[in-house]
């Protein structure tokens, strides 16, 4: 009996503990509040890298981030060589454009517009962006255009070039109402001559010419030489007249100096994940679940608007190996890795929508830690900040239909047929409010996809937004590396455009050009054995990127690119070389124009600034060799060095980690 009353007192001691320690930790729940930290790219960056001086006296790897002196000799030259006349005040009238597409398409259709209007002696009305327009839901404060440009420095920097106005004159907007103007939709990449025979002379006769732009290149990229003014017109558009209105161009070099802000470079990735380039070359395969019903969905669209002329069902892997697939970023970590690059490199991930969603970076993200994007750099308030005030909108309510009644179904079941009958079908399975979010939520139930909400319209415009800061971000970054361009889908990409701008303002900066053919059979190599490559199979690697970085990359981009989108290749019109380098001999293409090696000598005050400047880099190098050290992580060891000790010897290798 003692025994067994030890035991009840022990029991009701460890109860009374028990009910002692509940009461305490809800007490401690309800009086306290958790404060969740929100993660900050600023102090994650600082912690990797704490500065210890001033971000000029942090030496650089030079083999990672040192320009690519074969193309050090090229300069920014878009100034017009020859007679080049102010335009007449009497033009031959007006064109006013609606544009449609996303950012890149935008961007190539304004620079042939600006051209299209020297070109035709005509006046140009500041062209109409279909995606940011009011009835999108934007923001009160902008028109289309303003929404993302500066109309002012648009007008004042061209006008030299062209005459351009804010809006057709009073007398002509009730006629254009009345649809009484011309209206044409060129094809893509249109010739001069179409312009010249079949616009100009209804433009001489109207007054006022509509073009609607669809496909991004309304003209011609390849234009001969005797028009190689308006070809460094396009240049002159693009890489100076065509700014972002101020607060987009202020938050983007914020976003720079945020990611200069511990003294170490940085690199900037844009997967090139979209699913129109996706569906057009037959990549579905390569993705999970909805992603390749999404993809094939569009596929269908394409063919059945006749833009691809191709089956509907292909083998996505035989696609990827003739390199017409884009790079997933797993491939993309590996590769950079290969290179030498170490775990703690930012990275900046560009693109305001990445086709796979977060799931694809996860092993980039392994790989590669410091990876940010714009919402890690910016906070809500300033990114709310650049959309402006917007109305609010209907939120996009999934309803399940309603419940039939009792008579409807007694109805139904006497309007079923002669007995027997079967059994009724088991009631459908509800579709829970979690299942129905997200924008490809109409897949689970629908054969068509319906037409955007308005929330979804007003989400197209914001990704203009997120596209200029990104685009900002890519061409200040020290190194640049495209996951998709070059497709050969004569759409322009922002990584072409990307390339280009870095091309045009210093040819020499670190801008990676991979040949996705050479890269997919490398992997088909190491394929079972990923994270443990040989040697043989790094140094392979590095050998083609670093190529694709000097004049190797520099020509296939010029053959593959150049004729598809001017802007993603605008040498040798839109530069000049400096004499006192080493001149390059000549390459030219299988057409017969000069690729590399044609350009003019640069003129002699652009010779004495860039001596200047030559100077005090010298001066700059020689007191970071003599006052700092370099601040590279351990593992990002010398190139010479043995590079299968750069994988054993990290743990971020391991994917299991």
């Amino acid at each position: 009996m003692a025994f067994k009353s030890k035991i009840k007192w022990v029991a009701l001691f460890v109860l009374t503990l028990s009910l002692a320690s509940l009461v305490a930790h809800l007490s401690m729940t309800k009086f306290s509040s958790m404060n969740l930290v929100q993660y900050s790219a600023k102090e994650a960056l600082s912690h990797d890298f704490p500065n210890t001086g001033s971000p000029l006296k942090t030496r650089r790897n030079k083999r990672l981030w040192g320009a690519v002196r074969s193309l050090e000799s090229l300069q920014p030259h878009a100034n017009p060589r020859s007679s080049y006349p102010v335009p007449d005040e009497n033009t031959n009238g007006f064109i006013y454009a609606k544009i449609f597409g996303g950012f890149e398409k935008i961007r190539s259709s304004i620079c042939d517009l600006v051209t299209i209007s020297r070109l035709l002696n005509a006046t140009l009305v500041i062209p109409e962006i279909q995606q940011s327009t009011r009835s999108k839901g934007v923001s009160y404060k902008f028109k289309s255009f303003s929404y993302l440009y500066d109309e002012e420095q648009f007008i004042m920097l061209l006008k030299n070039d062209v005459n351009i106005v804010k809006s057709l004159p009073e007398n002509l907007k009730a006629a254009r109402r009345r649809s009484e103007f011309p209206t044409f939709k060129p094809k893509n990449s249109a010739s001069p001559n179409f312009y010249v025979k079949e616009v100009l002379p209804n433009l001489k006769k109207a007054k006022v010419v509509g073009l609607i732009v669809t496909d991004g290149e309304c003209l011609k990229s390849i234009l001969p030489p005797s028009m190689s003014e308006f070809q460094r017109l396009r240049c002159r558009v693009a890489f100076h007249a065509l700014q972002f209105r101020p607060e987009i161009q202020i938050l983007g070099l914020r976003m720079v100096e945020r990611l200069r802000a511990s003294g170490q470079p940085f690199l900037a990735y844009h997967p090139g994940l979209v699913r129109d380039t996706l569906a057009y070359h037959g990549c579905a395969e390569l993705f999970e679940d909805v992603h390749t019903e999404l993809i094939q969905y569009r596929r269908a669209q394409l063919i059945k608007q006749g833009i691809i002329n191709d089956e509907l069902s292909v083998d996505s892997h035989s696609r990827r190996e003739n390199g017409s697939c884009p790079l997933m970023p797993e491939e993309v970590g590996l590769l950079l890795r290969a290179l030498g690059y170490p775990s703690k490199t930012i990275i900046y991930l560009a693109g305001s929508k990445t086709f796979g969603g977060q799931r694809l970076l996860i092993p980039l993200r392994a790989l590669f830690g410091n990876l940010v994007d714009r919402t890690t750099l910016c906070s809500k308030t300033e990114l709310s900040d650049l959309v402006g005030p917007e109305a609010p909108l209907p939120a996009d309510i999934f309803r399940l239909p309603l419940p039939k009644s009792e008579q409807q179904l007694i109805d139904q079941w006497k309007k079923a047929g002669p007995r027997p009958r079967p059994l009724p079908p088991p009631p459908d399975r509800p579709i829970y409010q979690h299942e129905k979010e997200g924008w490809y939520a109409w897949i689970l139930e629908k054969d068509k996809e319906p037409d955007p909400s308005p929330m979804e319209h007003r989400m197209q415009a914001h990704r203009l937004i997120w596209d200029a800061l990104d685009y900002i971000v890519s061409v200040e970054a020290d190194a640049f590396f495209p996951g998709f361009n070059n497709d050969g889908s004569g759409w322009p990409d922002f990584s072409g455009l990307v390339i280009g701008q870095r091309l045009y303002e210093r040819a020499s900066s670190r801008t990676y050009r991979p040949d996705r053919k050479t890269i997919a059979a490398l992997f088909n190599i190491t394929r079972d054995d990923l994270y443990h490559p040989k040697p043989d199979w790094m140094l392979s690697v590095k050998e083609h990127l670093n190529r694709s970085l000097s004049e190797d990359g520099f020509f296939r981009q010029s053959l593959l690119s150049k004729p598809n989108s001017f802007l993603s290749h605008p040498l040798p019109e839109c530069s000049c070389r400096i004499p006192s380098v080493e001149t390059t001999k000549q390459i030219k293409g299988k057409d017969g124009r000069i690729v590399l090696g044609g350009e003019e000598e640069c003129p002699k005050w652009m010779e004495l600034a860039r001596a200047e400047g030559a100077r005090n880099d010298d001066m700059e190098s020689a007191e970071d060799d003599n006052d700092t050290v370099e601040q590279l992580e351990p593992d990002a060891v010398d190139a010479t060095s043995s590079l299968t000790s750069l994988i054993d010897h990290d743990e971020e290798w391991d994917p299991n980690d």
